[in-house]
């Protein structure tokens, strides 16, 4: 293990996908049985994580899982990809449109009509918490638990909302880097149309993950596993690590 600025990396070759898939799914159904829940509840974005996510869900569950797609304000690709990944695993689904309340809330608090050009991440930042009240409200009813998809390359950085797609059970994903995502994709056959998108949040039109990051995914998960970076590289993930930090913490208590 090499330590470096409160970051830990693990230069270890992981499990190949078929262990890991193995080892995934009779963790899911270890924890559903342990927290005497039935099943799990999974936002399906239409993106690799929650693509994988949801497929070791299947996998664990086959009779007790269920797809959320919410659209607000998104690109209609990215229901037609969930749909597509629904489909194709035979995920029972729900589709929940989520533009009105979404937009009800923005003139709430700003006073102003929503402009999906305009990269407020304040208002952005609604859009996940949102989804996440209705993940909460789906698992509530059927006795299920929120299975998060955030990866352990978006956990490193803080690359995620606060209470928004942050807040979930357990995360199935969260000790695999973006490039173990995408190789337990190869090995699930997520769809091929879903492998090749190009990560993004769908916080506003057309944002990206890596644009809004200024660092690649492949320059991450090298400098995550290895230590080993540019200056660059090490001085934004520095920055994305200590920015974010408080993300990862419980709420303070008064020390007295």
């Amino acid at each position: 293990m090499i330590r470096y600025t409160g970051l830990i990396f693990n230069g270890g070759i992981g499990l190949e996908p078929r262990t890991q898939v193995e080892k995934l799914t009779g963790w899911l159904r270890e924890e559903v049985s342990r927290r005497g829940a039935l099943g799990y509840v999974v936002g399906l974005s239409g993106g690799i994580d929650s693509a994988v996510t949801a497929v070791l869900c299947k996998r664990a569950c086959p009779d007790n899982v269920l797809g959320i797609i919410m659209p607000c304000y998104s690109n209609p690709q990215d229901s037609e990809d969930a749909r597509l990944l629904a489909e194709t695993f035979d995920i029972p689904y729900k589709l929940v449109v989520l533009d009105e309340p979404f937009a009800l809330m923005v003139r709430l608090l700003s006073g102003e009509d929503y402009d999906p050009q305009k990269k407020d991440m304040c208002i952005a930042n609604i859009k996940p918490r949102l989804r996440m009240t209705t993940l909460y409200y789906h698992a509530a009813r059927n006795q299920y638990l929120v299975a998060g998809t955030s990866n352990r390359t978006e956990l490193t950085v803080g690359y995620y909302t606060k209470y928004g797609d942050g807040g979930a059970d357990l995360l199935p994903i969260g000790n695999l880097v973006k490039r173990q995502v995408f190789e337990l994709a190869e090995y699930l056959a997520v769809p091929r149309r879903i492998i090749e998108r190009a990560p993004s949040a769908g916080l506003w039109a057309g944002q990206n993950d890596e644009t809004e990051m200024g660092v690649t995914y492949r320059e991450l998960d090298d400098f995550i596993l290895t230590g080993r970076a540019d200056n660059r590289v090490r001085e934004i993930v520095q920055c994305l690590a200590a920015r974010n930090a408080h993300k990862k913490q419980m709420p303070a208590l008064p020390p007295f």
